[in-house]
């Protein structure tokens, strides 16, 4: 019996590791294909950005790639941008208690991750459906593909979408005027210079450039229930008392287009095959938590979870007491590599106090446990009551956020 179950065993690990390899043989086959369209089952935020970075650096030179897919919520901040500075921290914190309560209520706890493109911050949920298209440089503009989605979108009867400026995608707002050229996508009837009368963003983007291959993904806001809360979770406390280096995000009214994501989708297959056209009729294929057998899939999933890709890679900031009437003391602190480098504390008529003390150079402030120990470790000497006046600033501004920041 016990070799019987031992040949059993080995059978079935010999067809997992079969079908394993069916699986890779399979992908690599469809990923030399020239056009490739892909839909994720999964809403993990973490893995979705894992497979597109996947498919970025093993898809053949010359094809191309549509990706869509659906996070749970989550804000995705761009690969240069400073977490404090974007993000209220304290709201996502799944550890803290004092989340304030909302009507209607908030979405819960919020997974904050580092993208590997560029670009600013998103608030990404199940009413937004995320799109990527994947292609050789020489096909790459910064509208191109943004025109295909608002073409979708018209096709849907969202007539007042079209790409701005900044190469995002708004919804023009006010009364409607003279017709405008159909194939247009940079003006709709709708389209008012008049100060005051500012077009709602639906879609933002973002781009990632290497040697062989073009991305540029989006959003789209679809159905969010979550726009009530959106501007509190992407409003941090600490932004007028940081000064960093990095991409700051361009803030923006948001709205809904009020559409089914399936009519979306349906609509975004359309022109894509239309822009691309194959010579058999593109097929979409479903990816997901299989696809987490895949080393390359694996390591970039791991990494992007982790705490130090997320907060490490931060440019260099500084944030400082100057501007904060209620506090009395002048604090100063330099935070590199997601690390204090320096520190000072001056009274306000410019004497000085004391440096950052040596046995907190490098302490990682995503680290921190407490700040009431670490100002109290921070600056040797420093009095009792202007330790908690400075340690009740820093829990506001750079709050302790959770261990456990992923689903």
């Amino acid at each position: 019996m016990i070799t019987l179950n031992r040949a059993c065993t080995r059978a079935r690990a010999h067809r997992q590791v079969t079908t394993r390899r069916w699986l890779s043989q399979s992908r690599l086959d469809r990923l030399a294909e020239p056009v490739q369209f892909y839909i994720s089952t999964s809403r993990d935020p973490y893995l979705n950005l894992s497979i597109e970075h996947y498919l970025l650096q093993n898809s053949a030179p010359e094809s191309t790639i549509l990706f869509l897919y659906v996070n749970r919520p989550s804000i995705i901040i761009g690969r240069n941008q400073n977490p404090w500075l974007e993000v209220n921290l304290a709201l996502l914190n799944p550890v803290s208690n004092d989340t304030p309560e909302t009507e209607p209520p908030g979405p819960g706890i919020v997974d904050l991750v580092r993208r590997r493109s560029g670009g600013g911050t998103v608030f990404h949920d199940e009413g937004n459906v995320n799109w990527t298209v994947i292609c050789p440089p020489k096909e790459f503009t910064r509208d191109k593909h943004a025109e295909m989605v608002v073409r979708a979108l018209r096709s849907c009867g969202i007539e007042r979408s079209r790409v701005n400026e900044r190469h995002d995608i708004v919804l023009d707002q006010g009364t409607r005027g003279a017709d405008t050229e159909l194939e247009d996508t940079h003006v709709t009837p709708y389209t008012r210079q008049a100060a005051g009368v500012r077009p709602l963003k639906v879609s933002g983007s973002a781009y990632k450039l290497t040697r062989q291959r073009a991305l540029h993904h989006g959003t789209c806001l679809l159905a969010s229930p979550n726009l009530h809360i959106i501007p509190d979770y992407l409003h941090s406390p600490a932004k007028p008392y940081i000064t960093a280096r990095g991409v700051e995000s361009v803030s923006s009214p948001v709205g809904n287009i009020m559409l089914a994501n399936e009519r979306y989708i349906d609509a975004i297959r359309v022109k894509f095959a239309e822009m691309y056209p194959a010579t058999n009729p593109i097929e979409h294929v479903e990816v997901g938590e299989d696809w987490l057998d895949l080393d390359p899939v694996r390591q970039g999933y791991e990494e992007l979870k982790s705490r130090d890709w997320t907060f490490v890679q931060t440019p260099q900031f500084t944030i400082s007491t100057k501007a904060e009437p209620s506090i009395n003391l002048d604090m100063e602190l330099t935070v590199r590599n997601g690390a204090l480098s320096g520190g000072t504390l001056c009274r306000r008529n410019g004497e000085k106090i004391l440096d950052l003390s040596e046995q907190l150079q490098g302490q990682r402030v995503q680290d921190v446990d407490s700040w009431s120990v670490t100002v109290s470790n921070m600056f040797e000497g420093i009095a009792t009551a202007e330790a908690r006046t400075l340690a009740a600033w820093l829990d506001t501004m750079l709050p302790v956020y959770g261990r456990h920041n992923s689903k």
